[in-house]
């Protein structure tokens, strides 16, 4: 549907899905790995379904995936670490 209204969105968004075969200097499982990575970071549940079929058909192992979500995760607590930081500077501007 979003295709038949928009389809030079949708060919703008496949051909950003594809720039990287043009180069291929990381190679499809590293790619792959990395967007499961963004994908968790992004909570996009239609990401995580794409990219870990891509992942697996790549020869993604499971532990390569695992390694790869826990990049995720750490980004995820580096994030709540730096924003909890903000929010104690928002607290103590608040006390004055």
């Amino acid at each position: 549907e979003l295709g038949k209204l928009t389809p030079e969105t949708m060919k703008g968004v496949v051909a950003l899905g594809n720039a990287g075969n043009k180069t291929d200097l990381l190679g499809a499982k590293v790619r792959e790995l990395i967007a499961l990575a963004c994908a968790v970071t992004t909570r996009c549940d239609g990401c995580i379904a794409f990219h870990a079929d891509a992942a697996v058909k790549a020869g993604a192992t499971d532990a390569e995936i695992a390694e790869a979500l826990g990049v995720a995760i750490n980004l995820n607590a580096g994030a709540a670490v730096i924003y909890s930081a903000r929010t104690l500077d928002a607290v103590g501007q608040a006390r004055g």
